[in-house]
This record gives C-alpha cells, sequence and structure tokens, in this order.
C-alpha cells in the first residue's frame, strides 16, 4: 500500500488481500446494525451463459447505504448502474456476491421486503388508456398502507392533470407520474433510476425539493443519474462505475478532489523568469499562457502570488478554480478508472 501526497491511497491486491477482502464483506454484512440499510458485498451480475458465452455487466462491486442517506451511482452508458439497481430491487439474482436491503435478501425474501421499498424505474409502462387517477388508484390497490393518491400527485405537480389518460402526458409528465407511484407507498428505501430524465429546469427543481423533503423525513435513496449537478445537489455519498466496478466512491466532495485543482495565467510580453517549482504543483506554459495543477489550491496561490508580489508582477486572465465532479468523472471515463475500495480510496488492482 501506498500513499500518495494527494492523501489518496493506492492499493495492489494480492491473492492474500482478496481473501481478507472477502473476511471483510462478510464481517460487515454480519455486524450490520440499524444504519445500514444496504449493504453490497462484491456483486457480480452476469447476462448469458457462464464462460466465454456471457458478459459481466457488473464485476465486484461493494458499497453501504446508511438510513436517511442519499447514494447516488453515476457512470457512462453501460457502466452498470442499471444492471446493479435491478439487483438491489430484487428484480435480479446475484451471479455472486452478497446483497441485503433492510436486513434482508431483496429477491430470494422479496415478499418480505417489497412492501418497504418504492422503485423508479427508467420507464414506468402504465396503461395507456388509463387516467392519472385511475393508475393512482390501481397502483395503490396493490399497496399496504398507500398515501392519498391525490397526495402523491399534488406532490409531484400533477394533481391538474388527474383525468387525463396516460397516453396524453408529455414524457416528462410521465416522469413525474412514475416518481408519484414509487412513493405512493410511504417507502423506507426508495429507488430513482434517472428519476428528472425529461424534466424541465423547474419540474427537475421541484422533483429535488420532494427528493430532500423524503430525505428528511428518514426515506434512504439509491438515485442513477446522468446529471452530474444533480448529483452534486442531492447525493450525501456516490459512486462513479465504469465497465462494471467503481472506479470513485466518497462524498462529491472527496470524488471531486481526486483530480487536481487548477490556476491559469499570463505573463507579461517578454518576461523570461520561469514560473517556481512548488510543491504539489504541476506546470505547463504555452507561449504566455501558465497552467498549474494542484493537489493544494490554497498553498499553490498563496506561493503564486508571493512570487509575483516579490516581483511587482501583475498576473492578467488569473483564474484559479478547484477540481469538479464533472472533471472527476470525464476522468474516470477517459482512464478507463481503477477500481475503489469500500473507504472511497482508489486502487489499482493487479490480478
Amino acid at each position: 500500500m501506498r500513499l500518495s501526497c494527494a492523501g489518496r491511497v493506492d492499493v495492489i491486491e494480492t491473492g492474500d488481500s482478496r481473501q481478507e477482502r472477502g473476511r471483510w464483506f462478510a464481517a460487515m454484512l454480519a455486524g450490520m446494525d440499524d444504519t445500514g440499510v444496504i449493504t453490497v458485498g462484491d456483486l457480480w451480475r452476469r447476462y448469458g451463459r457462464a464462460g466465454s458465452g456471457g458478459f459481466d455487466a457488473v464485476r465486484g462491486v461493494t458499497f453501504s447505504v446508511r438510513r436517511g442517506e442519499l447514494f447516488a451511482l453515476l457512470g457512462t452508458n453501460g457502466a452498470g448502474k442499471t444492471s446493479t439497481m435491478e439487483v438491489l430491487e430484487g428484480l435480479a439474482p446475484p451471479a455472486r456476491g452478497t446483497v441485503r436491503v433492510l436486513g434482508r435478501d431483496p429477491y430470494r425474501e422479496r415478499a418480505r421486503v417489497r412492501h418497504r421499498m418504492g422503485i423508479m424505474l427508467q420507464e414506468g409502462g402504465f396503461p395507456a388508456d388509463l387516467t392519472v387517477a385511475e393508475t393512482g388508484r390501481m397502483w395503490a390497490g396493490t399497496l399496504a398502507a398507500p398515501r392519498p393518491v391525490a397526495e402523491a400527485l399534488d406532490l409531484v405537480g400533477l394533481g391538474h392533470r388527474a383525468r387525463v389518460a396516460v397516453r396524453s402526458l408529455s414524457g416528462g409528465e410521465r416522469r413525474r407520474l412514475d416518481l408519484a407511484m414509487a412513493i405512493l407507498g410511504r417507502p423506507e428505501v426508495l429507488f430513482l433510476d434517472e428519476p428528472t430524465t425529461g424534466l424541465d429546469p423547474e419540474s427537475r427543481h421541484r422533483a429535488w425539493l420532494l427528493i430532500r423533503e423524503l430525505l428528511g423525513s428518514g426515506t434512504t435513496v439509491v438515485l442513477t443519474t446522468h446529471y452530474l449537478e444533480e448529483a452534486a445537489e442531492l447525493a450525501d455519498r456516490l459512486a462513479i462505475m465504469h465497465q462494471g466496478r467503481i472506479a470513485r466512491l466518497g462524498t462529491p466532495a472527496q470524488v471531486a478532489a481526486s483530480q487536481p485543482a487548477r490556476v491559469s495565467f499570463e505573463l507579461p510580453e517578454g518576461w523570461r523568469e520561469p514560473v517556481p517549482e512548488m510543491t504539489g504543483t504541476r506546470a505547463s506554459v504555452t507561449g504566455r499562457r501558465v497552467l498549474l495543477q494542484s493537489d493544494d489550491l490554497q498553498q499553490t496561490l498563496t506561493a503564486l502570488l508571493g512570487w509575483a508580489s516579490s516581483r511587482e508582477l501583475a498576473l492578467s486572465a488569473l483564474d484559479a478554480r478547484p477540481a469538479s465532479l464533472e472533471e472527476a468523472f470525464l476522468a474516470v471515463a477517459a482512464s478507463g478508472g481503477a477500481p475503489a475500495d469500500v473507504n472511497g480510496n482508489t486502487q489499482d488492482v493487479a490480478a
């Protein structure tokens, strides 16, 4: 194991360490307390036959979700987000590994846990001939203690469309209907698969407010989204998936900090003295333009401004910004990403 100057841990995994990791998963699942609403240990999801005829869509994913937390799954198309969600929702069994939702196996013990969950799929598929209200009443009939249908529709801004046929709803309105049906049963755990796709900005922010209210009441939420702003706004913690594995895991700030901060500026015409070396900083110069990539933005800025001040040097077009979640996401997509351990530390894993 080695610790970089940025505080990131890089782990080279051996056969012994893989066995130890397996023992850690078992201990985590056996010792789960009430705060561990969802625990996932070394989850694999396979499509097709064993051997060369199949495809592993999810490959060794591990994470946990605490009560009242929003955990976001991000990733490129085909990264394994929805495949992971379907196992958590009890819609498919894992090929390997262990999954617990509210202390139960969501696939084998589905009848004991389904009534405590709300699920919003990428497409609800409700009958087009029914009205919005009829759809709500139909769905409420499958639930033990639903909230009033009118209340659920009002929460998503569809109360005024109660008598409209589903076929006549816009794409965004259908997504709001899907959300209303997901929260109709007052779920303890809510799974949202790309919930705001197709919504206009006003409806998206209204959905965010509703999700925050649900979190405030103690609901646990697992969400997939392609909107990085949405993840940054809502998530307590998140994972970026790539090629079936988790490449980054942590709070939005921690994941963003896996990339360097940036400072850019222009030197005066004819300036000859090179920019000084600074701890934890890498510099690139193109003509008069200088770009600094920094592991510690404040330290780099302090050193840079002190150097410029001592030379009475004006740095034109000076711009400093911390790393963003978007930069971390793009770095994972571009590099292939290294799997992350259960504490959010990036790993380079050697088989």
